[in-house]
């Protein structure tokens, strides 16, 4: 079956969920793209960029631990997505208000809990809404919808910031545009699934500890993903560093947003076919690509001159995400209980949070000690030792 043929099938909420991602992260990253350039006219560190990146997507994680476990519980996912994605809309404006680092610091962390809060809700719903055979492919494409409104967010700020004479403060208000369109698409395109079991209905019949019962039903596989996981988020950091790099190389701050238009492309391209291969192959090959790739990219921008190179690091990190984020989704809606979903996705995500936090702490002092490629010889590193654990974990009985 080709590709165009595997898509069509998919169900129309996941195309409407797509469609959501693709707005929001077009508000999102058109706003993230120029937060290098805005930390530098600030003059903040780049230890204080990696605290700040860190703990915003720290946040993020933890609280799609919470909306993950309560869409479980009420047996409904669609009303916390449009509490997540309308929170991360009203708070677009702080960030063109933003005049120290303490309000980015505000702004960055008020619209993460944003994305924690809708994040595990809406990837449960797409595994409610479809068949196991063909969830490879609706990850992949909400995946490469996600990333498309990714780059697209990047492409805006950098015709607008050409528009405007390098107005940053300017720029950013358009944001605000494709975060409304996200709204109006979310309510009005996409149905609550209503197969959903709620945990409530089983602890009204059973008792207030049959909650924790419930949490057994994990499995060993499942916590094997977690594990792979946070490997991976250990083994990278922020993208912001990514930028930064690539500024440090001579990229001028007004061309900073081509960073993430790279990146976000190759994502893109390869997130979809990705997922239709994960539904026919075996995904550990996938997955042991994706470290490949991670390597490569931090070997590259490690060692690279002048942005141009550091530009192709940034198109295999493009491939990494593609290979890996998608497909780590898939695995885990195929190792967690329909009813657990949510919360098994908020396990998910606060694992693979708080090891970000960490490895963008550690990338932002070693940068700020040691420099640039020591930073990202040291990501390098650690994503070598990680590849060496998941190569081990083969052994195991429990993959999907």
């Amino acid at each position: 079956m080709s590709l165009l043929e595997n898509a069509k099938n998919l169900p129309k909420g996941v195309w409407a969920l797509g469609f959501v991602s693709l707005f929001m992260d077009a508000s999102s990253e058109l706003v993230h793209s120029l937060l290098p350039a805005l930390f530098v006219s600030l003059g903040v560190s780049m230890a204080a960029v990696g605290f700040i990146e860190g703990v915003a997507e720290a946040t993020a994680s933890i609280t799609k631990l919470f909306s993950g476990a309560i869409s479980d519980w009420l047996g409904k996912r669609k009303l916390l997505a449009i509490i997540g994605y309308g929170l991360a809309a009203i708070t677009k404006p702080l960030f063109p208000l933003a005049q120290s680092v303490e309000v980015l610091f505000a702004a960055r962390f008020i619209d993460r809990i944003g994305k924690g809060i809708r994040g595990a809700p809406r990837d449960a719903l797409i595994a409610d809404i479809t068949r196991p055979e063909n969830r490879g492919a609706a990850y992949g494409l909400r995946q490469s919808l996600d990333a498309a409104g990714a780059f697209i967010g990047p492409l805006l700020a950098i015709a607008l910031m050409a528009l405007l004479s390098d107005n940053i403060s300017l720029v950013l208000w358009f944001a605000l545009i494709p975060a409304v369109l996200c709204m109006l698409f979310l309510v009005f395109g996409v149905e609550e699934s209503d197969t959903t079991p709620a945990i409530k209905d089983k602890i009204a019949k059973s008792g207030p500890l049959a909650h924790l019962g419930e949490f057994s039903k994990l499995n060993t596989g499942y916590w094997l993903i977690v594990a792979i996981g946070g490997l991976f988020a250990l083994a990278r950091f922020s993208v912001a560093f990514l930028s930064l790099r690539a500024i440090d190389l001579g990229l001028p701050i007004g061309l900073s947003p081509l960073v993430l238009v790279a990146m976000m492309v190759v994502f893109s391209l390869s997130s979809y076919p990705v997922g239709v291969l994960a539904d026919h192959m075996d995904r550990r090959l996938l997955l042991v690509l994706g470290f490949f790739a991670l390597i490569l990219s931090e070997l590259v921008l490690a060692s690279a001159q002048n942005y141009v190179v550091a530009m192709i690091g940034v198109a295999i990190w493009g491939i990494h995400l593609g290979l890996t984020q998608g497909l780590l989704s898939t695995l885990v809606a195929a190792n967690a209980p329909d009813h657990l979903r949510g919360t098994a996705f908020g396990i998910f995500n606060l694992v693979n949070g708080l090891a970000l936090l960490f490895a963008s702490l550690v990338a932002g002092i070693v940068w700020q000690m040691f420099g640039a490629s020591m930073a990202f010889y040291a990501g390098a590193a650690f994503a070598t030792a990680a590849l060496l654990l998941l190569l081990l974990s083969f052994r195991s009985q429990h993959w999907v």
